[in-house]
């Protein structure tokens, strides 16, 4: 019997026996492994009809995958390996600034006019460093940055705040751009009354909250992956009418969009092709939109939205109204994407549904996610630098290739930073509690492989 005993145990044992592959550091080293085996493949020749295994060859035979490989071997070592040493340095950094940091930070909470002197300062280099930039970077700045940094904002609401995930995000703000064009009478449909750009605004967002609920009412019992299916389906659904109705949107063959200007009987303006104009403009939007924003984070809306997102049953059960919160969520975070849509129209002066494709949304949601969920700063960091990386790498990399490296960066981001670049305290915590199994966390719950040793 007490060899019978014995042997059951060994069994035991070697069933409990964690093989040295299976370790969650091993497992890492083999998914950057794969990723660089990836980009190698698709970064690099192409295949031709002659010879289907063209393209396979010349790639796994030549430098390319080496380099890959190389890389993908260095973030992994440097990440496994003197992740203990650069948190130490970061606690003596932390350390030796936390003296006059908290200086400067009683100087600010004691002094209010310090404070509005310093966010002025701010609002000031945001309003006249671009100046200093070529035509190229300042046009990137408005048609891309400005436009995605409003996105991102209210995409955070639904996903960052609400916990709702959202694929069909760009279809508010394909609404915004449409409203645009009809209510300045561009489009082949007459509008009931003509209105300034400036006018509509506010008409799409109005327009865009009514969007937002009509999305959120059929939706509000459905969770992960059937509400992102269901939103992904509302988005086509608004891509193919703009698609598809030549004699009301104009098609692909797209319309002509008036331009921002001010009249006001004493004085008039028009913006025309310089983008600095349009740029002092959405500037002043960002900052309405992110102070209103804050405030609503720290409100009992921003508050009941978090409950909903870390568990909708205890919210449920606490008295919090999950269905007019989630429906505030759609509809609040779909309103930027309506001012986004009309300075986007009124800028580019030209707009058709292929402006409004689902890779816009997905961009979106990695931008939001690159970022740091539920961190407004996070949020507009995550966004500004991903619209710029693959315009900075422009003159390097093949356009058909950019976004594969961005690609690559979220891979690796999603391995060793799930929370984000500057996530906010709440989610990181929420993170680390899923990841010991002791709490919930809808998206991601821990870095892939494991957690890091």
């Amino acid at each position: 019997m007490s060899t019978d005993s014995a042997v059951s145990s060994r069994k035991a044992a070697q069933l409990r026996t964690v093989r040295w592959y299976h370790q969650p550091r091993w497992r890492r080293l083999g998914a950057m492994a794969a990723l660089a085996l990836l980009m190698t493949l698709v970064t690099g020749e192409q295949g031709t009809h002659r010879d289907l295994f063209y393209a396979t060859k010349e790639n796994l035979t030549g430098p390319e995958l080496w380099i890959w490989l190389a890389l993908g071997v260095a973030v992994w070592a440097g990440r496994e390996f003197l992740t203990p040493q650069t948190a130490a340095a970061w606690r003596r950094s932390r350390e030796v600034a936390g003296g006059p940091v908290a200086k400067v930070r009683g100087l600010l909470q004691s002094d209010q006019r310090l404070r509005w002197l310093m966010l002025l300062g701010f609002l000031a280099l945001a309003a006249f460093l671009p100046l200093a930039f070529e035509r190229y970077w300042q046009t990137v700045l408005v048609d891309q940055i400005a436009i995605y940094l409003l996105l991102a904002i209210g995409l955070n609401v639904v996903i960052g705040w609400a916990g709702m995930l959202d694929l069909g995000f760009i279809a508010f703000f394909a609404i915004g751009a449409y409203s645009a064009a009809f209510w300045t009478g561009a489009l082949p449909v007459a509008p009931p009354v003509q209105l300034n750009n400036f006018l509509v605004i506010p008409v799409a967002v109005l327009t865009c909250l009514v969007a937002g609920v009509l999305l959120g009412a059929p939706t509000l019992r459905l969770r992960g992956d059937y509400l992102a299916i269901v939103t992904l389906g509302f988005h086509e659904i608004v891509y193919l009418l703009a698609k598809n109705l030549n004699n009301f949107t104009g098609g692909t063959s797209g319309v002509k969009v008036e331009r921002f200007h001010l009249d006001l009987g004493f004085w008039s303006y028009q913006w025309r092709l310089d983008p600095m104009p349009y740029y002092w403009l959405l500037l002043v939007i960002l900052t309405v939109v992110v102070f209103l924003f804050l405030r609503l984070e720290h409100s009992k809306v921003g508050r009941a939205w978090t409950a909903i997102r870390e568990d909708e049953v205890a919210a449920a059960a606490t008295g919090v109204d999950t269905v007019r919160y989630k429906l505030m969520a759609f509809a609040i975070g779909a309103s930027t994407s309506g001012v986004a849509g009309v300075a986007y129209a009124s800028k580019t002066g030209y707009i058709n549904s292929e402006n409004f494709i689902v890779l816009f949304s997905i961009l979106v949601l990695a931008y939001v996610i690159f970022g740091g969920m539920g961190s407004i700063p996070g949020v507009l960091f995550g966004a500004a630098f991903l619209v710029w990386l693959p315009e900075y790498l422009r003159d390097w990399v093949d356009p058909k290739d950019r976004y594969m490296y961005l690609g690559a960066l979220l891979v690796i981001m999603m391995i060793y930073r799930p929370q984000g670049v500057l996530p906010s305290k709440r989610r990181q915590r929420e993170l680390k509690m899923a990841e010991a199994g002791t709490g919930e966390a809808d998206a991601m719950t821990g870095p892939a492989g494991g957690k890091l040793s």
